[in-house]
């Protein structure tokens, strides 16, 4: 098949649009990309639900990154199949336009009312509008591409029968980073948006928790929580706060932890994902320390320890048990690295997406 990557996504922010392309390459067929960013990301986008007035910036530069799409989508051959990345609510409707409906497969990773949501900000007349507009988008697609059976079964039940799970997976340069060695304290990091779906606020209390036990703390990002994180861990000496690291600096950086922390938050939207950092984490060779999800338990079949969500104390202990146990460390680290290598890579993640598209004849 000749497959088109194509929209304003950003693969550094959100990986997984690459991890399919990556995917696709690998099961032999020729794939394209036709991106131009948007360079809005997730927190700029909600922002502007809380904030009408900024929408108009939002148009603009919408215009202008369409303008490059359509030069750089009419350059190419004809695709088979586009691929429309993740957070384009907008862009599919282009994509249809451009080469028609029933060559469009969405990237829906997460809804638009979801996330807004989730970020506190989708209150009041917003939320009927951002589901007109996720609606829209499910219906401009041929196919829809969710990351859990848990968002596929939140679409609307006429969207279902065209969804298929993809598990996020992670890109093939976190898999040739080299582990970090056992030695010296338990090393834990987390990286991310601080958003409550992360949960970052517990892990920070569990920070506290452990100021006196022989365990380091990474915490990389910023956020709407990062100030109540950096509160709840107090005074605590074992912890080192870090703006950002780049995407392409983030594999060996936390490949040089034992321990990846994924998300620990509460909320709906919480309990039905699994977030980037597991699979990546994994896929780095650490031990993962995620909340118990059936999503997560079932992506993870006994290769993380699983505290229950927002429960700090239980998170607390679990890193103390860590670093008391190295064999049992050893055992949690070599177990989701097997789970990377066998579940998580770009070609056995796409395999879903490729049954569904021969179901339905595409590039025939």
């Amino acid at each position: 098949m000749r497959v088109l990557i194509f929209g304003t996504y950003d693969v550094a922010a959100h990986p997984r649009v690459g991890v399919i392309a990556e995917g696709l390459r690998g099961a032999g067929h020729e794939v394209r990309e036709c991106n131009a960013p948007l360079g809005f990301d997730t927190a700029a986008r909600v922002k502007m639900l809380a904030q009408p007035w900024r929408v108009p910036a939002l148009g603009v530069r919408l215009a202008r990154c369409w303008a490059g799409l359509v030069r750089g989508a009419l350059r190419g051959p004809r695709p088979d199949v586009v691929v429309v990345g993740y957070l384009g609510h907008f862009d599919v409707h282009l994509a249809r336009l451009l080469f028609g409906r029933r060559r469009v497969v969405l990237d829906h990773l997460i809804g638009a009312a979801d996330t807004a949501r989730d970020r506190q900000v989708g209150h009041g007349v917003r939320q009927p509008l951002l589901r007109a507009v996720d609606a829209a988008a499910l219906g401009a697609a041929r196919v829809v591409v969710v990351d859990t059976e848990e968002h596929r079964e939140t679409l609307p039940a006429k969207y279902r029968e065209h969804a298929v799970v993809v598990p996020v997976g992670a890109p093939d340069e976190w898999f040739v980073a080299e582990p970090a060695a056992a030695e010296g304290p338990l090393r834990v990091v987390f990286y991310g948006l601080f958003t409550p779906l992360q949960g970052a606020a517990t892990i920070g209390s569990a920070i506290a928790r452990l100021a006196d036990r022989p365990i380091v703390f990474t915490m990389v990002g910023g956020g709407q929580d990062k100030a109540e994180t950096v509160r709840n861990a107090g005074e605590a000496a074992n912890v080192a706060w870090r703006d950002w690291v780049p995407a392409s600096e983030l594999p060996r950086l936390v490949a040089g932890h034992d321990v990846c922390l994924g998300i620990f938050g509460t909320g709906p939207k919480a309990l039905r994902v699994v977030p980037n950092k597991v699979y990546q984490g994994a896929a780095a060779g650490c031990a993962i320390v995620t909340s118990d999800t059936p999503p997560q338990r079932r992506a993870l079949v006994g290769a993380a320890r699983h505290v229950p969500p927002g429960d700090a104390a239980a998170l607390a202990d679990a890193l103390a048990d860590l670093a008391a146990r190295p064999d049992e460390l050893a055992r949690l680290k070599k177990a989701s690295s097997t789970a990377a290598h066998d579940h998580f890579t770009p070609a056995h993640v796409v395999e879903p997406l490729l049954e569904k598209l021969d179901e339905l004849g595409f590039g025939r």
